[in-house]
């Protein structure tokens, strides 16, 4: 079941980045709009990485 699920996951991100170059090259406005959701998903995952190591490296030390 969760290789169906991932399976999935990976078949939305392939989709995404390929409606991303579509759109890049003048595609139809559904292909723009999956675009900006897949690039707006993009940049949350990468903030929320960010903001998960600052953490961790913020709260590695004893205070000293």
């Amino acid at each position: 079941m969760i290789n169906l699920v991932l399976l999935g996951v990976l078949v939305l991100a392939i989709g995404g980045c390929a409606c991303v170059v579509w759109a890049a090259r003048g595609g139809p406005r559904w292909v723009r709009g999956v675009a900006t959701v897949t690039l707006t998903a993009s940049e949350l995952v990468r903030r929320s990485g960010k903001r998960r190591r600052r953490n961790r490296s913020g709260n590695s030390g004893n205070g000293d």
